[in-house]
């Protein structure tokens, strides 16, 4: 929390201010429902993020997984060149 604080250079006297000009802006009745909704919000953030990384991670697992389970590829085999033979006709003049 510490640290927090200190990102936002923020002491004892500023956090009350703050929080004294949300109760004179909003009132007591709506700082539990502002409360209420922050928690949700947050709760649905987190849910959303541990969902993201555990996507990640599986298709990180199922990718390497499927990397060591496949036989080592080998070259497409190439047919044999056949030999074109050249006709040459006798021409004659005319």
């Amino acid at each position: 929390m510490n640290i927090m604080l200190g990102l936002f250079n923020l002491g004892g006297g500023e956090i009350i201010l703050i929080l004294a000009l949300i109760l004179i802006l909003f009132g007591a009745k709506k700082l539990p429902e502002l409360a209420k909704g922050l928690g949700q919000g947050i709760k649905e953030f987190k849910k959303a993020t541990k969902e993201v990384t555990d996507e990640v991670s599986s298709a990180m697992d199922d990718t390497s997984s499927s990397q060591r389970r496949l036989p080592p590829s080998t070259p497409p085999s190439t047919p044999p060149e056949t030999q074109q033979t050249v006709s040459q006709s006798s021409g004659t003049k005319a």
